[in-house]
């Protein structure tokens, strides 16, 4: 990782972050986000069902271009 991030400086902006601090991180929106719509109340028959669930929501997210950058922005990481 050491040698990636030294390669790759010039355009790349590396910052530590705290061991745990959720609201830093824009992939834990998503989840929140998509927990509460396509796996809320969800009583799955098996795990076929819930992954199915799972990528439905992704792809909500994914074809909402607005939405992504909302948890961007959340997180403070969209300028």
């Amino acid at each position: 990782m050491q040698a990636y991030l030294a390669a790759h400086r010039h355009w790349l902006d590396v910052d530590r972050l705290p061991g745990c601090a959720p609201e830093l991180n824009p992939v834990e929106a998503v989840w929140g986000n998509v927990k509460g719509r396509e796996l809320a109340n969800r009583c799955a028959h098996d795990l076929g069902e819930s992954a199915h669930a799972v990528r439905r929501g992704l792809e909500r997210v994914r074809r909402r271009r607005n939405l992504g950058f909302s948890f961007l922005h959340h997180a403070g990481l969209f300028f």
